[in-house]
């Protein structure tokens, strides 16, 4: 019997066009709305607020100032101010001895905004949204069938719900960050520009321009994603 031969041109021949085909697939898709919706999906499902939240739960993104964890920031004090008797939880590690932590520093972005400082908790000690979800079930101790409202990114919302939801709350709903776009329209005439005519016109085409890219970034962001909610649900944390 023969033995197999290893072949790696071969093989690396069958991974490039694998990872070529793929690619390219990605890149079709890009043109249509697929991406968007599936991004839309991850922010929306399970997560509708049907009850007024008694505690409002900002997860951790970036630090301040990033665009991240200003708008995490931004969506927080929307809310609270909705909602004043609600307690604020700001679920970010840091250092609580250090005025200048990223708690902190997310603590003083939300009075800017008309929050009041004795609103604000911390639950500083969470690495990641599992143990963030297992602190504040801690925090709060018998008191998980309250309303919570999780502030956090469209494509981790449906993780950070299900987290909590493992970890005994009974009333989880989110508020996830979507960024606005320009009202204005941002068609432009290439010739009014002048320069060279090496390169063909695109002023007025927006989807080659904007929603082609931000579709291939959200494909990043779904796939990164849905890796992640397979990791957490095979070690049963949702």
């Amino acid at each position: 019997m023969s033995k197999l031969k290893f072949r790696p041109l071969a093989l690396l021949r069958t991974f490039l066009i694998i990872t070529g085909s793929f690619f390219v697939l990605l890149c079709l898709l890009a043109f249509t709305t697929l991406p968007f919706y599936a991004y839309y999906n991850l922010a929306t499902s399970n997560s509708r607020i049907k009850s007024k939240p008694a505690v409002i739960v900002m997860l951790s993104g970036a630090g301040i100032p990033s665009e991240n964890g200003l708008i995490r920031a931004y969506y927080t004090a929307k809310l609270a101010l909705q909602v004043p008797e609600a307690r604020i939880f700001i679920a970010v590690p840091g250092n609580l001895n250090d005025s200048l932590s990223d708690p902190f520093k997310i603590a003083d972005e939300l009075c800017l905004h008309g929050i009041s400082r004795n609103r604000i908790f911390f639950a500083a000690e969470g690495k990641n949204t599992r143990s963030q979800a297992m602190q504040l079930a801690s925090l709060l101790g018998k008191n998980l069938n309250q309303p919570v409202t999780l502030v956090t990114s469209p494509e981790h919302m449906r993780r950070a719900v299900l987290s909590f939801r493992k970890c005994r709350f009974t009333n989880v709903s989110g508020l996830p960050t979507f960024e606005n776009s320009l009202e204005d329209d941002l068609a432009f005439d290439d010739n009014a520009l002048k320069g060279n005519k090496l390169a063909p016109d695109i002023g007025h085409n927006l989807q080659l321009r904007y929603q082609f890219w931000n579709h291939l970034k959200y494909e990043i962001i779904i796939i990164r994603e849905y890796a992640a909610l397979s990791y957490y649900k095979m070690r049963g944390w949702i």
